[in-house]
């Protein structure tokens, strides 16, 4: 009797502990980061409302409904991610960058082409697209790399094999070819250099490096009729440096592109009147071009909306880092947030012609699965880190 009414005790005490610890972690979540999220992923919902309305004749919420449920899904992947402790990712991380590596390279055997690329593997229901996950996964594995050889960051022999390490998933995702996902690959790895701690001379001839790349590959080998890229891509990222020249109509979506934003004025259009949305005059403007379709329909007042809860969670995102628990933590972080800005500065720059025009999607807003469920899991791995920070541990 005694040894059971011992038992019962300890169960009621682990099951006391189990929800202290539970109520402990809900109040140490970074709620402004939360919050921003939640409002970028509510806006983006009623944004493609409005804009993909007149896409599916008798059926105008088909993309809204279905981004709802992506986004739902996405949600219970940052919760799983928000109860995972960053260091099993550390554990694991040459498992991890071994996986990416993999569904990266499975796109070429089982992947289905479109639009002239191989991007997407058909699951059935849906197409899912490795290189979205591949962004958060990268991070997660250089990461791991860099703060095992925290003490030698400051070394070239250390760079040059993190680097190394990034080119194997960039040079897939560029081959795909995937020109704008691989240089997201490349500010993320950018990132995780910086916070990890790599020598400023290390990332100027990085950077320098990166530069004589991308011009030998859109003008030096294009002269020489050996281009890596095809004369329409390449003409789609050098179009931004002199829009008054297309002698074959290459520039048409950013033309419009910039007609649709220019359109928008103060208030907007509205949703009935935008015609540059409505009658699909600006390509892609459910996915690459959203940004241009908002500011049609909502104006300058609506895209500033949008504009400030991208900047409420870069800021939280930033003030993750400098108080994550260890240089690991922080360099995910990092990485997670170079990532998504610089995403938002190409997609939101080509749409108004100051940057080119390399296919990224507005992350939280454009319509696609994979980029919406990817972006909200690299969202719970920063709740993760910011519940499990130097502060909160020691509270």
């Amino acid at each position: 009797m005694l040894e059971y009414a011992g038992a019962r005790a300890t169960a009621a005490r682990a099951r006391g502990e189990r929800r202290t610890e539970a109520t402990s972690l809900v109040r140490r979540l970074d709620w402004l980061l939360l919050g921003g999220v939640a409002g970028l992923v509510a806006y983006g919902l009623w944004a493609i409302g409005g804009i993909t309305r007149a896409d599916v004749p008798g059926d105008p919420d088909y993309f809204v409904v279905r981004q709802a449920v992506f986004a739902a899904l996405g949600s219970a992947a940052a919760l799983a991610a928000l109860l995972i402790d960053p260091d099993v990712y550390r554990r694991w991380r040459r498992l991890i960058y071994g996986s990416t590596v993999v569904l990266i390279g499975l796109v070429y055997v089982l992947g289905t082409v479109t639009r002239g690329s191989k991007r997407w593997l058909d699951v059935g229901f849906t197409e899912f697209q490795p290189s979205e996950f591949g962004k958060l996964f990268f991070v997660l594995a250089l990461a791991g790399f860099l703060a095992d050889r925290r003490g030698r960051v400051g070394e070239g022999g250390t760079v040059l094999a993190a680097v190394g390490l990034a080119l194997v998933p960039i040079g897939l995702v560029f081959l795909q070819p995937d020109f704008g996902t691989a240089l997201v690959y490349g500010a993320a790895l950018a990132g995780v250099l910086l916070v990890a701690g790599t020598r400023w001379v290390h990332l100027a001839v990085l950077g320098a490096v990166a530069l004589v790349g991308a011009v030998a590959i859109l003008w030096v080998l294009p002269a020489l009729d050996a281009p890596l890229l095809k004369p329409y891509q390449t003409a789609r990222l050098t179009a931004f440096t002199d829009p008054g020249r297309d002698p074959g109509n290459l520039t048409y979506n950013l033309n419009q592109s910039k007609l649709a934003v220019g359109a928008g004025g103060l208030r907007g259009r509205g949703v009935e009147n935008s015609t540059q949305t409505n009658f699909d005059y600006l390509p892609e403007h459910r996915t690459d071009f959203a940004f241009a379709s908002l500011a049609e329909q909502r104006g300058f007042l609506g895209a500033s909306v949008l504009l400030c809860l991208y900047l409420l969670v870069l800021w939280r995102g930033l003030r993750i880092i400098p108080s994550a628990r260890d240089s690991f933590a922080a360099i995910v972080a990092g990485g997670i947030v170079f990532a998504l800005l610089f995403q938002l500065f190409v997609n939101i720059g080509m749409t108004m012609g100051i940057a080119p025009i390399t296919g990224i999607p507005l992350p939280f807003v454009s319509v696609g699965g994979s980029s919406m469920i990817a972006n909200l899991l690299a969202v719970g791995v920063l709740q993760s880190i910011a519940i499990r920070g130097r502060g909160s541990a020691r509270a």
